[in-house]
């Protein structure tokens, strides 16, 4: 079982990996061997690479993924605490301090 991960695992990583060559650029990797096709800044031949392209995330997008999941959190949680009240698991004491 945990052979087959690890093969399944390194044939995802080979078949996601290439190599970079001088004058074509990217090349997908035939080879069974794991190399890193883009380090930080520079190729393996010392070019600098160009900048990655950037995903703008503005405020709508953020905005329509944040408040749905919000307000399914809050339904929820509220479920579960009318459930919890329903079955005296956790009912706060009304206690009446008069000092």
């Amino acid at each position: 079982m945990a052979t087959a991960v690890v093969r399944l695992s390194r044939t995802l990583l080979s078949r996601n990996t290439a190599i970079v060559t001088h004058n074509i650029g990217l090349k997908p990797s035939n080879t069974q061997r794991l190399n890193q096709c883009r380090t930080a800044v520079s190729t393996a031949t010392g070019s600098v690479l160009p900048k990655p392209d950037k995903v703008s995330f503005g405020l709508i997008r953020m905005t329509v993924v944040v408040i749905p999941f919000l307000y399914v959190g809050t339904l929820i949680s509220k479920n579960f605490a009318a459930l919890l009240e329903e079955h005296d698991i956790f009912v706060p004491e009304d206690d009446d301090d008069d000092d």
